[in-house]
Parts: structure tokens; C-alpha cells; sequence
């Protein structure tokens, strides 16, 4: 990217500098033809001065337009004590409303705002001193200093917005992999401390079945380890790693493996054989995946959970309840609670809507509805 942009600045400058070529040696023609005498060779050397400050501005924009502006205020006070025979010509224009583009493209906006005012105020002192003579060009000075600085702006706030647009997506890619990470990962983790904790009831209470619950962390900890491989894959390269997709097979294997360690789960799938895109399959694995984890972690008592997953012809509901009694909230820990925030994104960013909070009576629910069409807005 760097080298395309060093590449784009050399064929500028090889632009203009045919252009200020070309206008330096009209110039010198004009003076030749009608003015007559030696006044080009001073026009057309201030013109040059300021021009090679313009082909020199990717070196320091400040320095290049300052020294502009100095050859083009010294060029207005000699010509207003006689010394010239009229204002900066059009070279020195041109070369102007390049700086005072390119400074105010660049550079902070307080140091732009005093480049712009310099160079109205060396426009100013021009008027001052200007002959009835010499007002075209003086006119023309004003309109090129004000056409770079337009050009600037224009470019500056070009710059801005796309600056902006690549903050937004690097901004969702991280809330992206925030949540990926934590579906993912998160999930068999907490996996990973409950089985720990069985295994030191075990140990206390039915050594003889320590195997198995060192078997389930063994597991556990597998599984971890293949749900990051594959959320590195997909770091890598999207289309090599695997799809982090689960269809009603992996639901199934998820509630189960759920109720090795809490609650029992009735399940509750559509009829048939649902074809979801990838992306709503996903979603829905995830929202039954956080609720059954934020059950294991916080519904103390409950004996009993519900995964309700049904479709019409439009939408895709998820429910899931638990038969925890009512006990005071948990405050969020800072090591927590963005589970629900990243079903949340991620519901929403597909066009669905989320509901979670207590049930009348017992326990806690979650509510989610996805539009069934919502991948194909991706």
C-alpha cells in the first residue's frame, strides 16, 4: 500500500512538473512577444522558485509552503516599491494553490488554518499595492489560492471519511472476534471448571469414579483446544478454516453434553429438516450455547431447563427457560458479562430483536428471533 502511494505522489509530481514546465516557457514566450526587455527571466525565476517548493512538498509541507509564500510576499513588496513590473505571474499561482492544497490536505488543523491565513493575508498586502495594471493578475492569485484551499478541504474530509469507514470495520471485526472468541472458546471453558468441580466432589466423596470426571475434563479441554484451532483458522484464512456452524445435530449433542453436569433440558427442534443460512444456523447454536452456560454458571436450584426452537414463514424463535427460584442479581464481575451483550450484537445485527430477563414467578428466560432470510442480507 505504501509503495501504490509513494508510486501515485511520483506521477503527480511528473505532472505538474510538465504542467509548471509548460506554463514557465508560455511565460517567457508572452514576455518575449509583448513586454519585450529581459522582465521574464525575474518572473519566470520566482515562478520556478516556487514551483520546485511545490514538487518538494512531500518532504515537509510546512517548510515547502512557507518558502512559497516567503518568495511570493518578497515578489509583492518589490513589485509595490518598483522593483518588478507587476505581481507573482501565473506559475507562482499554480505552484501556491498546490501548497496551500496540500497543507491543508495534511498538516494539523490549527497549522493549516494559520497557512490559510498567511496566504489570504499575502493576497491581502497584494491588493494593497497592486496597479490598475496589474489587477488581473492579482485577481488570478486570489482565485488559485482559493481553489487549492477548496481542493484541500475537499481531499482533507475525503481523507477523514475513509479514515472512518476503516475504523468502523476494524471496529466490528474486533467486536466480531470478541464474540467468536467468547462463543467459542468461553463455552468449553466453563465446560472445563464444572468438571473440575465434579471431580473434587468425586474425589472427596466416590474417588472410584474419578476416572470418568477426569475423562470429561480430558474432553473438555480437547474440544477447547480444536474450537480455537478453528477460530485461528478462520484468522488465517477464511476459506481454509472450517465453519464454526452447528445444525439440530450439534444442538442435540450440545444439550446433552449439558445435562452430563445440570439440568435436565427438553429440547424442542421444527419438524423436519430446516434449511437455515450458515449465518442464522450459527446464531441460533450460539444463543442456546451462552444461555445453557450462563444457566450452569448463575441458576442456582434449577432443576430443569427449556430449548424451545420453532420457525414460520418469516422468522426463527429460540426460547430458553430454567425453574431456578428467585435469588438475588449477580452483579457483574469484570471478568464477565458480555455474553449477553455479544448475543445481543449479533442478534441485531442481523435484523432479529433479543428479550432476556426473570419469568413470572421462577426462574430466567431468554427470548431471540431472527429473520429466517437474514443471511442473505450479508
Amino acid at each position: 500500500m505504501e509503495r501504490l502511494a509513494a508510486l501515485a505522489v511520483r506521477r503527480t509530481n511528473v505532472l505538474l512538473g510538465l504542467a509548471f514546465a509548460a506554463v514557465l516557457a508560455a511565460t517567457a514566450y508572452w514576455h518575449a512577444a509583448h513586454a519585450g526587455g529581459r522582465g521574464w527571466l525575474l518572473d519566470c525565476g520566482v515562478g520556478a522558485v516556487v514551483c520546485v517548493a511545490a514538487l518538494l512538498r512531500e518532504r515537509d509541507r510546512l517548510v515547502a509552503v512557507a518558502v512559497g509564500l516567503s518568495v511570493a510576499a518578497a515578489t509583492v513588496l518589490a513589485a509595490g516599491m518598483g522593483y518588478l513590473t507587476g505581481q507573482p505571474g501565473v506559475a507562482t499561482s499554480l505552484a501556491l494553490a498546490v501548497l496551500a492544497g496540500s497543507a491543508v490536505r495534511v498538516l494539523p488543523p490549527w497549522r493549516a488554518a494559520v497557512v490559510a491565513a498567511v496566504g489570504l493575508a499575502v493576497t491581502a498586502l497584494g491588493r494593497l499595492v497592486t496597479t490598475s495594471a496589474a489587477v488581473g493578475s492579482f485577481h488570478e492569485g486570489v482565485q488559485c489560492w482559493l481553489l487549492g484551499l477548496g481542493t484541500g478541504l475537499v481531499l482533507r474530509f475525503l481523507e477523514h471519511r475513509r479514515q472512518a469507514a476503516a475504523e468502523a470495520v476494524r471496529r466490528d471485526e474486533r467486536l466480531a472476534l470478541a464474540r467468536e472468541l467468547h462463543d467459542v472458546v468461553a463455552h468449553q471453558v466453563s465446560g472445563i471448571v464444572m468438571h473440575t468441580h465434579a471431580a473434587q466432589i468425586m474425589l472427596r466423596k466416590q474417588p472410584a469414579q474419578l476416572g470418568a470426571a477426569l475423562a470429561d475434563i480430558e474432553r473438555s479441554g480437547t474440544d477447547a483446544m480444536d474450537a480455537m484451532r478453528r477460530v485461528v483458522s478462520l484468522l488465517r484464512d477464511a476459506e481454509d478454516g472450517a465453519a464454526v456452524t452447528a445444525g439440530p445435530e450439534q444442538l442435540i449433542d450440545l444439550v446433552r453434553r449439558f445435562e452430563e453436569h445440570g439440568p435436565a433440558v427438553d429440547l424442542r427442534l421444527p419438524t423436519g429438516a430446516p434449511t437455515w443460512p450458515p449465518v442464522v444456523t450459527t446464531t441460533v447454536y450460539r444463543v442456546v450455547q451462552e444461555s445453557l452456560t450462563n444457566i450452569a454458571r448463575h441458576a442456582r436450584g434449577a432443576r430443569a431447563a427449556t430449548v424451545t426452537v420453532s420457525q414460520d414463514s418469516t422468522d426463527i424463535t429460540v426460547e430458553i427457560g430454567n425453574d431456578a427460584p428467585p435469588h438475588p442479581p449477580i452483579r457483574a464481575s469484570s471478568r464477565g458479562g458480555y455474553g449477553l451483550v455479544g448475543m445481543r450484537e449479533r442478534i441485531e445485527a442481523l435484523g432479529g430483536t433479543l428479550d432476556a430477563g426473570p419469568q413470572p414467578g421462577t426462574g430466567w428466560s431468554v427470548r431471540a428471533t431472527l429473520p429466517l432470510h437474514a443471511g442473505d442480507r450479508r
